[in-house]
């Protein structure tokens, strides 16, 4: 625990990276995104994001890195080396509208592109298709339960 770059505070997700043989990290409370290099010898990571309130991350077959903000209610999409990243869902403040979030946690993008985002606190399941000003609700959204529609 501490916010040495050889050290992660609450890793709240991990993708793996095959090309460049390495892990992603949501470095949920050190406010990052870091690289860990899996060959043997490393003993620090490489920071990608800072200043993001990450909890969920993914990539994408053109390997776009995807990251969800749960500050922000937002998701991001990121070219890997880019800083500021580009909206894909959410963004429009904390709401159950189908333009917003509240409180984004995982994630997952299909070969089309489009984001599948568990919206935690609208007890739902949001698919963004790539390029949408709105999402659509996939699983969930009648509140908080136990029914099979909840």
């Amino acid at each position: 625990q501490g916010n040495g770059l050889h050290q992660l505070n609450c890793p709240s997700d991990v993708l793996i990276d095959k090309e460049m043989d390495s892990l992603i990290i949501c470095d949920l409370d050190n406010r990052r995104v870091v690289r860990w290099s899996r060959r043997s010898g490393t003993t620090q990571g490489e920071i990608l994001i800072d200043n993001i309130d990450c909890y969920g991350v993914a990539m994408d077959e053109q390997r776009y890195l995807y990251v969800t903000d749960y500050v922000k209610h937002e998701v991001r999409r990121y070219q890997l080396g880019e800083k500021n990243g580009t909206l894909v869902a959410g963004g429009n403040g904390k709401g159950n509208g189908l333009n917003q979030l509240n409180e984004p946690g995982y994630l997952f993008v299909d070969r089309q592109q489009a984001v599948y985002v568990s919206d935690n606190e609208n007890h739902r399941v949001m698919k963004w298709n790539k390029g949408a000003k709105e999402g659509i609700v996939v699983a969930g959204g009648q509140r908080a339960g136990n029914a099979l529609t909840q």
